[in-house]
């Protein structure tokens, strides 16, 4: 575990909200604010004389705005872990998830400044966790025991998958990218993906997906017919379930309490794909922090599906793929840049074979 405190460095042009983040952090222990700046420039200056873990960056800021800065710090300091700070609007929102797939590790809503004392309960209850997982995946990289893991041994060859579903968090978007960016632009079977993100971000982060990879891509819908060659991304704030009416296979939507403090969750995905498709279903957990979607990835393996874990090294969180390691889960632990044609390997083992 990480002894010394997590340095955060605060940057966005409103005093109020820097200082309602500076409060929400300091409230733990762990974090100490290092330093803030009211927009990307002189962040950029602070961090060449100051070493910093995590900075809360925001998206839009006068003489120089989030996305640049953004740009900026991963070229000059790649060990910085990045949280983009947006207000819950349209042009926030796709700003934002450009950020996350360019490698920002997560997002928050700005704090509601006419509401300190809610805006700080908020900012506890959704950032300080963050914060404390990405500084915690710093101390773990920096250490040279790696976290034990166990591959699942299969009792039979792998059958040859019809869906495929995905899991992901802290980080996700821009794994996300790689990996479905990394399979065939003709990939023919259907792709079901959970992405921890609120409401406005998830049909621009469909947007990108099917931008990157040239397939069509959407959040799902209710009761919307799953099909070949395509991706259906959950909404946020919606679990993702598969049903069956009449002879075909469809998403259904719900806003059952959330798994995991998430909705959507991993958890209903993994589960109800394991219920219909048992062992024609491949599983993959990319990066994220907690353990969502444990409990369905126990049933996917069960009814025999198969299952692929982000390895520690390659995740900005090794929280929900690491659970998945740790329990035993896993057929295959596999670094992000080798997913992809894992995913080729099993789905299409007559092409691979050639």
């Amino acid at each position: 575990m990480n002894t010394t405190p997590i340095r955060v460095l605060v940057v966005d042009d409103s005093a109020v909200v820097r200082g309602l983040l500076a409060r929400a952090l300091e409230s733990d222990p762990d974090i100490t604010i290092a330093g803030t700046a009211m927009h990307g420039e002189l962040a950029l200056t602070w961090l060449r004389k100051n070493p910093v873990d995590v900075v809360i960056l925001d998206v839009e800021m006068p003489v120089m705005d989030g996305l640049t800065a953004l740009e900026h710090i991963q070229r000059e300091f790649p060990s910085v872990h990045v949280i983009m700070a947006s207000s819950l609007t349209f042009q926030g929102a796709e700003t934002t998830v450009k950020a996350l797939a360019l490698g920002a590790a997560g997002c928050i809503a700005k704090p509601a400044a006419r509401n300190a004392s809610e805006s700080i309960e908020h900012l506890v209850r959704e950032l300080v966790p963050l914060v404390k997982a990405l500084g915690n995946a710093r101390a773990a990289a920096t250490s040279s025991a790696a976290t034990p893991s166990v591959k699942l041994k299969r009792s039979g060859p792998v059958v040859e998958p019809q869906i495929v579903v995905i899991g992901a968090s802290t980080g996700g978007p821009k794994a996300l990218s790689q990996v479905l960016s990394g399979l065939p632009q003709d990939f023919p079977l259907p792709i079901l993906l959970v992405q921890h993100m609120p409401p406005l971000f998830t049909p621009m982060l469909a947007k990108h997906i099917e931008a990157d990879t040239g397939r069509p891509c959407q959040e799902a819908v209710d009761g919307g017919r799953i099909e070949r060659h395509r991706t259906y991304v959950a909404p946020g704030d919606y679990h993702m379930v598969i049903d069956k009416r009449g002879d075909h296979m469809v998403t259904l939507l719900n806003q059952t309490p959330p798994e995991h403090y998430c909705r959507p969750s991993v958890n209903p995905l993994f589960r109800t794909a394991a219920e219909w498709y048992g062992k024609t279903v491949l599983g993959v957990m990319l990066t994220g922090m907690g353990d969502d979607g444990i409990e369905g990835t126990g049933l996917l393996v069960e009814r025999r599906g198969h299952m692929i874990a982000q390895d520690e090294a390659t995740s900005v969180v090794w929280g929900m793929p690491g659970a998945v390691a740790r329990a035993g889960l896993a057929h295959e632990i596999l670094p992000l840049s080798q997913i992809a044609s894992a995913i080729e390997r099993i789905c299409l083992p007559e092409v691979c074979c050639r």
